[in-house]
């Protein structure tokens, strides 16, 4: 039994345990959030698990964190210096400077690893290899409904309301649009820590009236050849900034940690 202890409960990560409640070798024990009424939800919905503020670190085999970027540092560090594996869904928080590397440290230091997952986007794994090869160009657009970027700095350049045709709402690097967009830009920074780096990545963010889905373009070249990659990724009802494929993703990597064949 895979004892895993998930920091938040929010869009994603009720959504998880949800989709865990299908792995009979996975259980959720414990339930990181300093939200003291999250005690009750938690008895319906997972009552085998405890609300908790810290990972009780001795008591479980994985944390799986699903909470935004102060998560990273509050538990995350913490839980791989003391040996315990984490993966990682705010990536995000890789655009702070020093991040991947305090993080590779305190894996060390524990002798256990971090991973990233990738979330909302694909081919990542292509986009890696294709790293080792000798990659030339790598370009992201996020292209989104006006919706989907309500309480983020495109409402200082776009009236998001009333908009009738696309608009450009951000152009530049991977390491900027991750800082500015965090909780929209996560796929930048996951494109970026697989191919050229956040400063060497070139984001383009789109707000986009006439698309419901959430659409993420990667355009890529170097000695592989060139790919192009789209997908159109249906948000979490709960949660418009965030794609259902992100749920799924961490999903995965769950389930490879007890499958007898991983893929």
């Amino acid at each position: 039994m895979l004892r895993i202890a998930l920091i938040g409960f929010g869009a994603i990560g009720s959504a998880l345990a949800e989709l865990l409640q299908q792995e009979p070798a996975v259980r959720i024990v414990a339930v990181v959030t300093p939200d003291d009424a999250m005690a009750a939800r938690l008895a319906a919905v997972l009552p085998d698990a405890q609300a908790v503020r810290q990972v009780p670190l001795a008591a479980v085999d994985l944390v799986v964190e699903a909470a935004g970027h102060a998560a990273v540092i509050q538990h995350v560090l913490p839980a791989l210096r003391a040996g315990v594996p984490c993966i990682v869904a705010s990536m995000g928080a890789m655009a702070e400077p020093g991040m991947v590397e305090q993080i590779e440290q305190a894996a060390q230091d524990g002798a256990t690893r971090a991973e990233f997952v990738a979330g909302a986007i694909g081919a990542i794994d292509v986009l890696a290899a294709a790293r080792l090869g000798g990659l030339d160009q790598v370009r992201y657009i996020g292209r989104k409904p006006p919706r989907a970027w309500r309480d983020t700095p495109a409402e200082q350049v776009a009236d998001l309301a009333g908009l009738a045709q696309p608009q450009v709402i951000f152009e530049g690097t991977a390491r900027e649009a991750a800082r500015l967009y965090p909780r929209n830009a996560n796929v930048a920074a996951t494109v970026a820590l697989a191919g050229l780096g956040l400063d060497a990545t070139q984001v383009q963010l789109v707000a986009d009236p006439g698309v419901s889905d959430n659409i993420h373009t990667v355009e890529a070249t170097g000695a592989f050849g060139s790919f192009e990659l789209s997908m159109r990724n249906l948000p979490l009802a709960s949660n418009p900034k965030t794609s259902a494929q992100t749920v799924y993703s961490l999903a995965r990597a769950i389930h490879n940690r007890v499958a007898a064949v991983a893929i």
